[in-house]
């Protein structure tokens, strides 16, 4: 590994960003940088990863983030400072001026998909990799198709489903995404050709290997406009979440109802409310999470085949899974920046399932395959 090339993780003390700190921050020839608009919450955490990290004070609004970036010698930010939903691509321009790499947990549909038109000339330009969506979504689930599909003649479905345990911790910024689009319209792939569905409305019942079935609802994430191009989808692309509370995804079915009415049309300021009495449905919840990714299609003998992919994680070890890729990536950089890829990509395919195994292991996460032959 480089001695020192230094990470810079914007968002270092929150839900997510604490969670890539603590991963990396014993890393060898990582020099770990967590930053946040107050010093203080940026150092009270920093000295947690005993002295493995410095604390910087940062406002990623600042016109003259470039600059500051190029004084701290960042050769790689990893923004996780959600929600995503709303922002604009301010952090990523400053990393290409400032000759950094670039990483993102970003969940946002349009600020995913639209994020390598925008800024791969400025990332190739520099020499320097950008990447968006480096999450669940669509880092780790275009890994499980890829590795599903293998040869596959065709891919005629896609269906995605995420589970989270009920006691896992959880961010309000990413309660505030979620309602950013619960009760809207949104543009699915579904029997071949784009339709719309309501975000959040009319829950249907999902199975998972190692968890009760659950009631799970259509999201809007990047892999719904991705998918359909990236794998030649014949027929639908399907993703949902499945709260393990029924209460608690009825509650945002019928929040879906009064948004389509009328009756409230800002759903992303309950944010903090919903984070805040989240807790109370502790009770009736687990630390049990998962998440299954389905698929039917056409195998390398042209025969009509059903797979699935399933995970559980246990201990409220759950939010790990977003940061994985992340982590991944961060790593890779840290050690060369190998094969050498430049520009800004969506992180759809950039890393294959095999990568994630050593981070589902630490964690002791359970997968499983499960397959059979369509009529």
């Amino acid at each position: 590994m480089n001695k020192h090339h230094r990470i810079l993780v914007l968002g270092g003390h929150g839900n997510f960003g604490a969670r890539i700190c603590k991963r990396l921050a014993s890393d060898p020839g990582i020099e770990l940088m967590v930053a946040a608009r107050r010093h203080d919450k940026a150092r009270a955490f920093a000295q947690t990863l005993r002295g493995a990290a410095q604390a910087v004070m940062l406002d990623a609004q600042r016109p003259d983030l470039a600059q500051t970036l190029r004084k701290l010698q960042v050769h790689t930010l990893i923004h996780t400072a959600g929600p995503f939903q709303a922002q604009e691509y301010l952090v990523a321009r400053a990393c290409a001026e400032a000759g950094a790499h670039y990483i993102d947990l970003a969940d946002g549909r349009e600020f995913v998909c639209a994020f390598p038109n925008a800024l791969n000339s400025a990332f190739t330009a520099a020499g320097k990799l950008a990447v968006s969506g480096a999450s669940t979504v669509p880092a780790l689930s275009s890994a499980v198709v890829d590795h599903l599909t293998i040869g596959w003649q065709a891919i005629d479905s896609i269906d995605v489903c995420i589970a989270p345990a009920q006691s896992a911790p959880r961010g309000q910024a990413t309660i505030a995404a979620v309602l950013s689009y619960c009760g809207r319209p949104i543009p699915v792939w579904q029997d071949g050709k784009w339709q719309s569905t309501i975000g959040w409305a009319s829950p249907t019942p999902v199975q998972f290997a190692h968890m009760k079935p659950r009631l799970g609802a259509v999201c809007d994430i990047p892999d719904l406009q991705l998918f359909p191009e990236h794998y030649s989808v014949r027929n639908s692309v399907r993703f949902r979440a499945a709260l393990e509370v029924g209460l608690s995804q009825r509650a945002f079915a019928w929040l879906a109802y009064c948004v389509q009415r009328g009756w409230i049309r800002h759903p992303e300021r309950l944010a903090s409310v919903m984070h805040r009495f989240a807790p109370m449905f502790d009770r009736w919840g687990s630390a049990l999470g998962g998440m299954v990714v389905s698929v039917d299609g056409l195998d390398e003998q042209g025969k009509a085949i059903h797979r699935e992919w399933h995970i559980s994680a246990d201990n409220d070890h759950g939010p790990e899974i977003p940061t994985m890729a992340a982590i991944l990536l961060a790593r890779q950089l840290a050690s060369g920046h190998p094969g050498g890829k430049v520009g800004a990509h969506t992180a759809t395919s950039l890393l294959p399932l095999d990568a994630f195994q050593s981070e589902f292991k630490h964690w002791g996460m359970v997968t499983e395959i499960r397959q059979h032959a369509q009529d």
